[in-house]
């Protein structure tokens, strides 16, 4: 029988996967429960790749559970 847990339950450990991340960019992203069974990735990141694995990341520690990923990329400007 397995045990569901809530959001709020699961946010912390969401967030520490994020925070351990070997990726830098994901370091700075948030995490907070919005209801019971959802997470809301939010921040940004330079790439769509980044915001990609962040929802991985947390979908990984969030079995079962809706994430929301609003994290936004950041657009280059060309000057750099």
């Amino acid at each position: 029988m397995m045990i569901e847990e809530s959001a709020v339950g699961v946010e912390p450990r969401a967030q520490k996967a994020l925070s351990d991340s070997p990726v830098a960019a994901l370091r700075e992203l948030r995490v907070e429960s919005i209801d019971e069974g959802s997470l809301l990735i939010s921040g940004s990141v330079g790439t769509f790749y980044h915001k990609q694995l962040a929802q991985e990341v947390v979908r990984a520690v969030a079995a079962g559970m809706d994430v929301v990923n609003s994290v936004t990329v950041r657009h280059h400007t060309g000057d750099e």
